[in-house]
């Protein structure tokens, strides 16, 4: 049995995620704001967690420190979008989507490493939109930069963790049939559903980094 911590794992890709490790035999450690979808899955152990809390984070683990002795995955899931025109867009609203989509990340792999199994791996999902050379998209420009910044994020992380451990790697995601994909692109109907996508971020989060560490893969068969 793995131990995974989940973050965003209450709806879409996280949630499934969960779903999918308690019955492949693992266990779950999921954070989200609402926990209610989370409630009564074997083996998935739900915290509320608002990630643009620092404060928030810090306690999570501190709490789960003494009950959980060492994490094998860390799975950054946790997403914030808005859609607006960049002449619209305030800097609120880009430090609102850097607080959840770069700086929570941060936080949240600085505090569990400690914790974390050195041959373990963490693992930050991004967006295709975040990659250099692929499509881009009007709206995006607070979403699409942070999720830039979390590729070069892991491939530094990578680096400097080398030598100890654990790895690092990041998906970037096309479109997945989520209630974020509708927040970016209402009306869209995207090829691959959460559950599908599911499947293969954590067969990938529980082997990839045997073959990968500090690679940013595209994982995308559509981009709207």
């Amino acid at each position: 049995m793995k131990t995974l911590l989940v973050t965003g794992a209450s709806r879409g890709v996280g949630f499934e995620i969960c779903k999918k490790a308690s019955a492949n035999g693992h266990r779950a450690i999921a954070l989200s704001r609402n926990i209610s979808p989370l409630k009564g899955i074997p083996n998935v152990h739900p915290f509320s967690v608002d990630l643009s809390l620092e404060s928030e984070v810090v306690d999570f683990v501190k709490e789960i420190s003494t009950s959980f002795k060492s994490i094998d995955v860390l799975i950054n899931n946790a997403g914030s979008l808005i859609n607006k025109p960049f002449l619209e867009i305030s800097s609120s609203d880009f430090e609102a989507v850097f607080k959840v989509n770069i700086f929570a990340v941060a936080t949240l792999t600085r505090l569990i490493l400690p914790i974390m199994n050195a041959k373990g791996h963490v693992l930050n999902i991004t967006s295709i939109g975040g990659v250099q050379g692929s499509a881009k998209f009007p709206g995006l420009s607070a979403y699409s930069s942070s999720k830039g910044a979390l590729v070069i994020l892991t491939e530094l992380l990578a680096e400097e963790f080398k030598d100890s451990g654990p790895s690092f790697n990041a998906l970037a995601l096309g479109a997945v049939q989520t209630e974020m994909l509708e927040e970016a692109f209402p009306g869209y109907k995207a090829p691959v559903s959460a559950a599908q996508m599911a499947e293969y971020i954590i067969d990938f989060a529980l082997k990839g980094h045997q073959f990968y560490n500090g690679k940013v893969l595209p994982i995308s068969s559509s981009t709207p």
